[in-house]
């Protein structure tokens, strides 16, 4: 872990800006810490450094790809292929990850980083202006619940397997690691106290953002998530309200059609949050892996394109019936929550529950399908909610987590194997033997 500790304390620098100078060249501080005192000084130090979690969380390893394409990969049960040439990423659709692979290892050092400059920003809260602060905390809270959520998801059990109070999730670290010592060596947390952090950091995030903020994180956001994070749970009623508090006022109407969804460059109507690529900042590595222009390493399976109906625009957005046409804009936003997922989340909650709190679930279901130009249905049930989501939301990274929550197989794996849940990265435990590693491992 030290080397994630050295990148963590690096980002302070990175973010607040240059530090006082020195008198002398060789009045020379140590370079393993750096002093809050000295890289956040101002509100403008502050709002710099939390413009650097945004940077750090959409880099290439965490919401920039690895985070979507790892959990597709490792759920995948016959939709995709790996076809490429590099080992590590066909570890995952192996369902064979080894200890030292880079790939998991780079989403935990990444999001370990982007984590410690949310803990950096939450401890200077005071030094932000009074008008901001509440914002800036929301967007912090909302950044680390967020990466806290898919670290806990991919390294951890699944919240219904077994008993989340005693299987182990991953360290939660709320002080900014400033220096790196015997308190770095951080022990993992348990599932459960992690899902409790993630929920009171959004609860906090939703009462204190905006329901406007350019691309950054909004009130109707942190909603989202919660109805993300308590779909996971199986808290179905306060999934459901949650879906329909992100949806309210119809902040995030669907556009009209599902092609233009994801044929733009830029955020729509219905990104409720998105990462930011451009040519000068960002990398979207799904386009790198999705892609037919670029590598093109994860093919489709005609099998799941037939599962379309023929009329479904969904069906058709495919390449040579081979590549997903999602990712074909190599510098277009990633989409990490679009309302189409929640219209589904309320539809299936509602459907569980047999209520029909903010719409009926054929209302949602035939919303999300006549968009996509698929046949309306006269009636529907749990299974056909849960298929009408796994068309839409295909290939955007909730294949491996709706399995497990779901109890289904994978292949010839059952929901709740160890090969399902990532290895704590041997690096990590090289420098720190309090990380316990996942079973199945050595």
């Amino acid at each position: 872990m030290k080397k994630t500790l050295q990148y963590l304390a690096l980002a302070v620098v990175l973010a607040a800006g240059p530090l006082a100078g020195c008198n002398s060249k060789l009045d020379v501080e140590p370079v393993d810490y750096v002093l809050t005192e000295k890289a956040l000084l101002t509100s403008a130090d502050v709002e710099a450094a939390l413009i650097g979690s945004y940077s750090l969380m959409s880099g290439n390893r965490v919401y920039g790809g690895y985070i979507q394409f790892i959990a597709d990969l490792l759920g995948a049960n016959g939709e995709i292929a790996f076809v490429g040439t590099a080992v590590q990423p066909r570890e995952f659709i192996q369902k064979t990850t080894l200890v030292n692979n880079t790939f998991s290892a780079g989403t935990w050092t990444d999001s370990y980083q982007a984590i410690n400059t949310t803990n950096n920003v939450l401890a200077n809260l005071d030094k932000v202006v009074a008008v901001r602060k509440d914002r800036v905390e929301g967007e912090a809270r909302f950044i680390r619940a967020a990466l806290y959520f898919e670290l806990v998801r991919l390294f951890g059990r699944d919240w219904s397997d077994g008993n989340p109070q005693t299987n182990l999730g991953v360290p939660l670290v709320f002080a900014p690691t400033v220096r790196i010592d015997a308190a770095s060596q951080v022990s993992r947390n348990t599932v459960s106290e992690v899902y409790a952090q993630v929920l009171s950091d959004l609860t906090i995030a939703k009462a204190k953002l905006p329901a406007s903020n350019g691309f950054f994180a909004t009130k109707g956001a942190a909603s989202a998530m919660l109805a993300r994070v308590y779909l996971q749970q199986g808290r179905y009623a306060e999934a459901r309200d949650a879906a329909s508090d992100a949806l309210a006022g119809n902040r995030y109407p669907l556009v009209p059609s599902f092609k233009d969804e994801f044929a733009t460059t830029t955020n729509t109507s219905e990104d409720i949050f998105a990462i930011q690529i451009t040519a000068q900042d960002g990398l979207n590595d799904l386009n790198t892996y999705y892609s037919s222009s670029q590598r093109g390493d994860i093919e489709v399976d005609t099998s799941f394109i037939k599962v379309y109906d023929a009329n479904d625009e969904r069906g058709k957005l495919f390449k040579d019936k081979t590549y997903t046409l999602k990712y074909e804009q190599q510098y277009g936003n990633i989409k990490v929550i679009r309302s189409a997922e929640m219209h589904l989340i309320r539809a299936e909650c509602n459907a569980r529950l047999e209520t029909e709190e903010g719409a009926t679930p054929l209302s949602d279901v035939n919303t999300v399908r006549n968009r996509a130009g698929a046949p309306a249905l006269t009636t529907v049930n749990l299974t056909n909610v849960l298929a009408e989501r796994r068309l839409e939301l295909a290939f955007e990274g909730f294949r491996i987590h709706d399995a497990k929550r779901l109890k289904e197989n994978v292949g010839s794996l059952p929901y709740n194997s160890p090969r399902l849940v990532l290895p704590i990265p041997q690096r990590e435990r090289d420098v720190n033997p309090n990380l316990v590693q996942n079973p199945g491992y050595l």
